[in-house]
Parts: C-alpha cells; structure tokens; sequence
C-alpha cells in the first residue's frame, strides 16, 4: 500500500457530489460478536494454502487490497494447487533482510517463481497469472480491443489515483493532506461511475483484471468512509458502480476475497486504530475541513 501524498482538495467542481460535514456515526462503529468470532487475521490467513513445493509463491496479507487482487485471480482460475499463499511474517516481515532480498522495496504483494525469481508490483503479478495460466479457467480478459482498453484504464485510474492516496483512511498525517486524499477519492469515484458498464462485471458480463484491482480497494471505502469520515453513501449518485459491487459481493471469488479483507478491517476497528493514530479527533474536533461527501 502507497502512502498518501498532499494533494490540495478541489471539490467545487466535482459532480454528483453533496458535501456535508457530518461526524461519523457511532453505531457504525460497532460489530457482532459473531462476525468478531470469524475475523481472519490482518496478517495471516486462516488456515494454510499449499500447492506443491515447486511451484509459484505468493507473499501476502488477508488485508492487503492490492494483494488481494492477485488473490482474486487465485481463486477465479483455480490455481491454489499451483500457487503458495503466505505471509510475509514467514520471512521476518516485509522489513526483514530475507524479505528485502527478494524486493528492496519492502512491499507486498510479491510472487515468487518456482526459479526463485520474484516479481514485486501486484499488476504485474496480475498480468504473470493471466499470461501464465490462460488456458485455465476464465481468461479474465475482455473479448475486443475496445472493451480490454476500458479495463486497462479503469485499473489504471485505481492505480494512479487511488491507491496513491488511499492511506489517507487509516495512516496518520497531517489534517490538510488527510483532506485533499479524502477530496481525491470522491473524484475518482464519479469517474469510475462514468467508465463501469455493471454488465454485470466492470466491463461487460465476463470478470477481467480490472474487477480484481477495483474490487478490494471498494472494500475499504465502503468500510471506512461512513463509518470514519461521515459518508452517508459511497454509492450516491452512482448506481452502476453500487450494482457493480453488490454482485462481487456475491461472485463465490469475490465474495472469499470480501470476507478476508473486510474481516480484517474489523480487527483494525476492534483494535482502535483510527482511535490510536488520532484519525477520528481529526474529523471530528477540527473545523473547516470537508471529509464526507455524498448524502
């Protein structure tokens, strides 16, 4: 995950957008015991995910959006007998040096070959696992030119844009920086409504690589901007894109995947973290700053 980085917040212009200032609700806040009693681990999977010694395997963390899109692909092709599932935490930690040999960047996801070689960035673990294994279930790319450039740019919106500053949910900054990031993300929300089809995938009726990058990523806005910021509604005014993730709740992939994550932002919430790292005396005790758009 990217850290934010300070971006002044224009919203006058963004469309389809109702500001407000409202503070987080506290009912919000809260969870089931039940749904605590199924939490999967921020930084493990439940149980392990093996495939055979020799082949590929995959660094990651059950809360990690942008592994989790490799994950997605995983589990839509069927490959957990091809390809390992771990956590860092088995090398030490992302930190760690045998970690660091691998990737100097100290970032996951990463995929290791069966050569030993790795692959760091979670879009070019994505287009490894599509190449590699295209004979093997859905080929997860759209039928024309046409149709794989909108699923290219829709994930290249989520990459550029998004995740460059979606720390501003859950990292501690300055208030000023935490503002333009949240002002950001609005935006790019009107223009991922604009780009979806919800046929009933991103583009068209088949799932591609584009559904695996956005998906995660609209777990942790729908969990954290109403409950944090104050957002009455991620999906005002956007109706394909509401569509479009209530059916990759209910896509069998995409709903393992939502559980992982969503699970995991639980233990973050159960944790305090937004208590802890000053997040939620930011939003609600300074004035004059914009957090929460839509109803």
């Amino acid at each position: 995950m990217n850290s934010c980085i300070s971006i002044n917040a224009h919203v006058s212009g963004m469309k389809n957008c109702r500001l407000t200032t409202r503070k987080p609700h506290s009912s919000e806040l809260r969870r089931t015991t039940s749904q605590k009693n199924t939490r999967v681990r921020s930084n493990r999977f439940p149980a392990p995910i093996t495939a055979q010694e020799d082949n590929l395997t995959l660094y990651d963390m059950p809360v990690s959006n942008n592994g989790a899109r490799n994950r997605l692909i995983i589990y839509w092709k069927g490959l957990e007998n091809k390809v390992n599932i771990k956590s860092p935490m088995e090398l030490g930690g992302l930190k760690s040096d045998d970690y660091l040999k691998l990737n100097p960047q100290g970032k996951m996801p990463l995929l290791v070959l069966s050569s030993g070689e790795a692959l760091p960035e979670s879009e070019v673990i994505s287009q490894y696992l599509v190449d590699k294994f295209r004979g093997e279930g859905p080929s997860l790319l759209p039928p024309t030119p046409e149709a794989r450039a909108k699923a290219a740019l829709g994930t290249r919106i989520h990459d550029i844009y998004i995740t460059s500053v979606q720390a501003c949910m859950y990292r501690a900054m300055e208030p000023q920086e935490r503002e333009g990031g949240i002002a950001v993300i609005a935006k790019q929300l009107d223009i991922l409504e604009e780009l979806c089809e919800a046929g009933p995938f991103f583009v068209g009726d088949q799932p591609s690589t584009a559904d695996a990058a956005l998906f995660p990523t609209f777990i942790f806005m729908t969990f954290i901007l109403p409950s944090i910021f104050g957002w009455g509604d991620v999906f005002f005014n956007k109706p394909k894109l509401q569509a479009w993730y209530e059916h990759m709740k209910k896509d069998e992939a995409g709903s393992r995947v939502y559980t992982e994550v969503h699970s995991s932002l639980q233990g973050w919430e159960e944790g305090e973290r937004w208590k802890k790292l000053g997040i939620i005396d930011q939003v609600t005790k300074l004035q004059g700053h914009v957090w929460s758009y839509g109803l």
